[in-house]
């Protein structure tokens, strides 16, 4: 900026900080699972209501549709020894760029340089092709020819909670939606962990359509922003795919101008990303890289259903792009006074 140049309070990552105390980071996730806390915000009317997550139907219109992200978790972390001396090494696994070829983080990257071989069990090696400069390591990986690379990874590696879960009293499925399906993301697509498949029956019941896409979820749902203007910040791109049905269904809302209601930020990432104000919604795969934060005119969602996110984030700037940053703030101090947990086992939003 030159003299005498100010920036946007909204563009600065600053603007999106908040204190935690560390006890209300969920651990524990909620049994059943839509007797999670829910916060509902009327942006019109500027109503907020407490209530528990299966009361969303109380919401909810017929002829709403719903939009899930059908991804499932992969045991992305998996555990290696260097060959030539030893050493441990953990590798995360991000994206496959080609078949048994992946974007991966590793720990500690500064061991791995080129060429590296690395040895896990079930015999499998990956061998470190590129070292990229933003840290990441690209990785081919080779085992026995009659087993399978997602059959292997299932035996020896571990589904990634997230690092500020500590001693999570929660099973590998608990950290699934009951509706994941295809196999890709290294996080869970949190807003969607408090549907049942009660609730989802009980919707359907009430006239609310619902449907599905997919975005494996990457490193651009949690790596941290380390620019203080949030313009220079750049997202990693994640594969998504909608299929003939949906784009078919959203446009038929389009249409008809009825509501649609994104579970979460990854399937709004993906709407946005898709919709074409000429040509609607289409069948399509791809990669999003799109960051959302204040001023973006959201063009193909309605409402969103998300959880409370970390300070700092992206997900936060998302949310706070949809709403206000100020009240979306003052509703997270609320939450706070009302006892709402945090994060990716915690409690969620429902903003209309």
């Amino acid at each position: 900026m030159t003299l005498g140049q100010e920036l946007d309070t909204n563009l600065l990552t600053s603007s999106y900080d908040y204190f935690l105390p560390e006890e209300m980071i969920a651990n524990i996730p909620a049994e059943p699972r839509d007797t999670s806390k829910l916060m509902v915000i009327d942006r019109e009317k500027n109503i907020i209501v407490h209530k528990k997550f299966k009361d969303i139907i109380d919401y909810l219109l017929p002829d709403d549709l719903i939009v899930l992200n059908d991804t499932r978790v992969i045991p992305a972390r998996l555990y290696g020894k260097k060959n030539y001396d030893g050493a441990e090494i953990e590798i995360l696994l991000v994206r496959e760029i080609e078949k048994d070829t992946w974007l991966t983080l590793a720990k500690p990257a500064k061991r791995l340089k080129k060429d590296t071989l690395i040895a896990f069990k079930q015999d499998m090696t990956g061998t470190v092709i590129k070292c990229l400069d933003t840290g990441e390591r690209i990785i081919k990986f080779d085992y026995p020819k009659e087993q399978l690379f997602m059959d292997i990874i299932k035996k020896i590696g571990e589904i990634p909670l997230p690092p500020y879960i500590h001693n999570a009293k929660c099973d590998v499925e608990r950290y699934q939606t009951v509706y994941s399906k295809n196999e890709g993301s290294v996080a869970a697509p949190t807003a969607g962990l408090h549907f049942t498949n009660e609730l989802i029956k009980r919707l359907n019941d009430h006239g609310v359509k619902i449907t599905y896409l997919t975005l494996h979820v990457g490193l651009g749902t949690f790596l941290p922003i380390k620019t203080e203007n949030i313009k220079e910040h750049k997202m990693h791109e994640e594969y998504y795919q909608i299929s003939k049905e949906t784009a078919d269904l959203l446009n038929q809302q389009k249409n008809n101008n009825k509501r649609i209601i994104a579970v979460g930020t990854t399937v709004t990432r993906v709407l946005e990303t898709v919709y074409n104000e000429n040509n609607g919604f289409r069948e399509t795969t791809g990669f999003s890289e799109i960051f959302i934060y204040p001023s973006y005119k959201f063009k193909a969602i309605d409402a969103l259903i998300t959880n409370f996110h970390l300070p700092l984030s992206t997900l936060l700037m998302l949310v706070s792009a949809l709403w206000d940053r100020n009240k979306l703030l003052n509703a997270y101090e609320l939450a706070k006074e009302n006892g709402y947990k945090f994060y990716s086992l915690g409690d969620s939003m429902f903003i209309f």
